[in-house]
């Protein structure tokens, strides 16, 4: 986030689509420190002379294989009043709904299709065993063991797919999708926009007629929550950099739709209050049921010290008073600070089921992570600086048995 510290003197800091901090969340905010360029910078004259050969339909299948088309300010303010933008959103509107006040362990329908996907992801998850973490680099940042899962992904997504997706010749635009949910293979980093894609496999599937309404619990409580369960086990194997972290700024180092949905699983929950995540009895004692309070357990188990040192935004969420008030604050705050920042964004791909053409053009696919520098626009955080992870960080000080003092994790 951009801005001053908060100060009640001070005017409230504006955030995307002209919402302010303080109509989300009372918050601490710090000054992000200026970023340096990329060396891979493409020009706006690159662009605008690029003639797009797959924007349109391929003629035999109506389906093509997803490209990114937010380069710039404008092609994100036109992509927020797309209908495109509006779908995705009711999506997660609907899925946000479903588990309202549900638990995670609850009963609930499961289609075959839900089973299947989660089938995929536990295979996806064994696979990890398959390649472990090459123990002869001595650093903090991503493991390049992660590039050999990400490859065997990347082979066989499409083939994974055959016996889920319908029609057939949708599985090349979903496996685009399904592929780049679980990080970046160069950077070996891991961010809010890799979940996004997720979502938006999950979207996809729904724009193709496969789930029903009745699967939209199940997709939060079964499907994303065994995503979940595949990126945490990512992210501790392989030390995968959090993606254009706000550190202590932020809500999670790598995700933020657990703290969506899991603030609408506990929205009229009768005892627990947004205060409970400060009681480590309730939260280990709860995190099963509820994902708020998981992903609560989890960031408290590799950093230390009190909630409001290493975690203030949560612990100022934690002084409203009811779980209505936060899951309505998620969402303003998803729009604003996921699908509202460009260098998020540009990275979001868009095909014939999640349809929308940018003003210059898809990106060429040389590019792997770039981003456009044009009109004054200022440069993207997420890219250009490593940020260590924080399972490097925790297991240095194991290593190094440093166990009485608190953990060295760096925030930004």
């Amino acid at each position: 986030m951009n801005g001053e510290y908060f100060n009640p003197s001070n005017p409230p800091i504006e955030l995307s689509g002209g919402r302010f901090i303080t109509d989300i969340f009372p918050s601490s905010l710090k000054a992000q420190k200026e970023q340096t360029r990329e060396e891979n910078v493409i020009s706006i004259n690159e662009i605008l002379t690029h003639h797009d050969t797959q924007i349109d339909d391929d003629s035999d299948t109506g389906f093509i294989i997803p490209r990114k088309q937010i380069l710039t300010k404008e092609d994100l303010e036109k992509f927020q009043k797309s209908r495109a933008y509006e779908d995705y959103m009711n999506f997660i509107l609907d899925l946000n709904m479903a588990v309202r006040n549900v638990t995670s362990r609850a009963d609930c329908y499961t289609s075959e299709i839900v089973l299947k996907l989660v089938d995929l992801l536990n295979e996806l998850k064994e696979w990890i065993n398959e390649f472990p973490p090459d123990t002869t680099i001595k650093t903090r940042y991503g493991n390049p063991s992660f590039q050999k899962w990400y490859d065997k992904l990347n082979d066989n997504a499409a083939e994974m797919l055959e016996d889920i997706i319908e029609p057939k010749e949708a599985i090349p635009e979903l496996a685009t999708y399904l592929i780049h949910s679980f990080g970046d293979r160069k950077r070996i980093d891991y961010g809010t926009g890799h979940e996004t894609t997720f979502m938006a496999f999950l979207f996809c599937i729904d724009k193709l007629n496969l789930f029903t309404k009745e699967d939209y619990t199940a997709i939060v409580t079964k499907v994303f929550l065994t995503y979940m369960s595949v990126m945490r086990k990512l992210q501790y194997t392989y030390w995968l950099e959090p993606a254009g972290s706000h550190g202590v700024w932020g809500l999670d180092d790598y995700h933020f739709m657990p703290f969506l949905f899991g603030s609408s699983q506990l929205h009229d929950h009768k005892y627990l209050r947004p205060k409970s995540i400060r009681n480590e009895e309730i939260v280990e004692e709860f995190s099963k049921d509820y994902m708020y309070l998981d992903c609560i357990r989890f960031i408290c188990s590799i950093k230390t010290a009190s909630l409001r040192w290493h975690s203030p935004m949560l612990d100022d969420i934690s002084g409203v008073k009811k779980w209505m008030k936060v899951n309505s604050g998620m969402i303003k705050m998803y729009k604003a600070e996921v699908l509202g920042k460009l260098p998020i964004m540009q990275h979001f791909l868009f095909g014939s089921l999640i349809r929308f053409h940018g003003t210059h053009g898809a990106l060429p696919e040389e590019h792997d992570h770039s981003h456009v520098y044009a009109m004054g626009q200022e440069a993207p955080c997420c890219c250009g600086i490593h940020i260590p992870s924080p399972f490097g960080a925790a297991a240095d000080d194991k290593n190094n048995q440093h166990s009485h003092l608190p953990r060295p994790i760096p925030f930004d």
